[in-house]
Parts: structure tokens; sequence; C-alpha cells
């Protein structure tokens, strides 16, 4: 039963990996202004998983799977408390993140780096995990490798430089890192479903906030790109994100931030399909993330067991 619970964890992490991917494009096309841009998308997110939560709840209490005093569209303490810290640290890593797009030069492929670079939480996780006492196998740790030198292949020009998004995307990673971790944490003890759509709501919040004070929103700028918000808030957030923390319930984080990287080939392939030019050196770079996913799907211990 926990391979197959695995296996379709890994099979929603390859789905949101993918959504994920695609989305890079969405954010690079956009016009809107990063803060606007995070408020809306996520607002969108957290509403339109509120109708599935009023539902599922709905059928629990007929079913009775939950107490008689039970109220539709509840949320416990763990699940106020867990969307409020997966919320902050999501605002704060997709902030990092969209000005990275944002500042990127028209014609340094935008969707297909930022996709790499953001990734680089594949080798973060299971460094974190070193501090946290989560063991990590040596599958993984090859894996890691092998995808780190693969994100090096597309995203470091000749010369070891480096545009200054680059180094905005780093740190974005790392709070995609943290908050890989706090879901780890908080998700076998809450509603996944709940919890998606309370750190979206806190995310979104957060969002209008900073977008009042940096920024000057207009609406016609949100309705010019009606397209790349409703593709964000809707596939992005609320279906991609909700899957993660339904996987993260099945797969281990080291596990998890492997899939997830996925992300970044579907960005190239994005990319490639919008007009973005790629060299050999950057194709061979995605294959090696390709190599380093499948590696860390290998039981290696089930499969001495087997032998």
């Amino acid at each position: 039963m926990r391979s197959k619970s695995a296996f379709s964890g890994s099979l929603m992490l390859l789905l949101a990996a993918f959504i994920w991917g695609s989305t890079f494009v969405a954010q690079d096309k956009a016009l809107t202004q990063p803060f606007t841009f995070i408020a809306v998308r996520m607002i969108i997110g957290s509403v339109v998983l509120l109708p599935v939560i009023a539902v599922t709840d709905i059928f629990a209490k007929k079913k009775g799977m939950v107490s008689k005093d039970f109220k539709v569209l509840s949320f416990t303490k763990n699940e106020l408390f867990g969307g409020l810290a997966c919320g902050t640290i999501l605002f704060i890593a997709a902030s990092l993140q969209q000005y990275g797009i944002f500042f990127y030069p028209s014609d340094g492929a935008a969707a297909s780096k930022s996709g790499f670079i953001t990734a680089l939480y594949i080798v973060l996780v299971p460094i974190a995990g070193i501090f946290l006492r989560k063991k990590t196998g040596a599958n993984i740790w090859v894996s890691v490798i092998i995808a780190t030198v693969g994100m090096y292949l597309l995203c470091v020009k000749n010369g070891f430089t480096v545009h200054p998004a680059d180094l905005i995307l780093f740190t974005c990673a790392i709070g995609f890192t943290a908050h890989i971790l706090v879901i780890d944490y908080f998700s076998p003890h809450v509603n996944g479903i709940k919890l998606s759509s309370l750190q979206f709501l806190v995310c979104g919040i957060l969002g209008i906030i900073f977008m009042f004070a940096f920024e000057k929103p207009t609406l016609a700028a949100i309705i010019g790109d009606t397209v790349p918000i409703l593709y964000a808030g809707l596939l992005s957030s609320g279906v991609a994100y909700t899957l993660q923390i339904l996987a993260q319930q099945r797969v281990k984080p080291a596990v998890a931030s492997v899939l997830m990287s996925l992300e970044s080939v579907f960005a190239v392939i994005s990319g490639a399909l919008f007009g973005e030019v790629l060299s050999v050196k950057e194709i061979i770079g995605c294959i090696l993330v390709f190599i380093a996913v499948l590696l860390a799907q290998i039981d290696f211990k089930a499969f001495k067991k087997n032998n």
C-alpha cells in the first residue's frame, strides 16, 4: 500500500511540475507588475478551491466521517496556522520568482532559465534535511548531483557570467525549499485542500498590501493579462500547489524536490514552443535533469530484497 501511495503521490507531483513549467511562460509574457500579478493569481487560486472544500465537507458530514457539530468550510488550528506559515513563505518565494522573471532581458530565454534556477531547491532540500535529521538515500544524492550539473549547463553563460535576475531566482529557490519543508511538517495533520486555499489567501492578501504600497495597479493592465493570470491562478495555484500538498503526504521531501524539478524541463519545452532558442549545451542540461528524476524514483532497497 505504501508503494502505491508513493506512486500516486509521484504522479501528482509530475502533473504539478508540468503545470508549473508551462506557467513560467505565462509569467514571462505577463505585463502586469509582479505584486499585482501575485495578488490576483493567488486570490483566484484561493477562491476557486472554496466550492471544492464545501462539497467535500458536506459529503464528509453526510457520510458520518466527521462529528455532528462539524461546520462546513470550517478550519482547524493546524490548518489556520499552517496556512499562515505556508502562505507567508510562498509569498516571499513567489515575489522573488516573479521579480526575477520580470528583470530578465528580452533575449535571455527567461522561461527556460527561471525554471531551472528556481529548481535549485532540489539541492537545498536534502541539504536542509541533514540538519533536520531526515535520511536521504544515495540515489537521491546522485540525482541531486546530476540535476545540478544539468542546471549549470543551462543557466551559466560563457565566462561564468550571471545575470542579476539569476541571483534573485536563486534566493527564490531558498524560499521554495522552506516552503517544501513547512508543507512536509503540516501536511500529515491537515486537510490538504483547506491548507492550500488558506495559503493562497494569505499570499494574496500580502500581495494586495505590497501591490498598493509599491506599485500602481490598473484594471486595464490586469484585464490585458487575463489569460496568463487565469492560467497561473487556476492551474498553477489552484491545481498544482494543491497537488503538491496532497502528494507530500505520501512522498518524502527530498524525493518530492527531485520530482518537482521536472518543472524546469517543462519550462524549457514550453519556452521553445513560444520561440525561445536553446543551445546544444542547454538541451543536454535538460536531459540530465530528466535522468536525475528517473534515478530518484528507483528504490534500490526494494530491488535488493527481491533479488
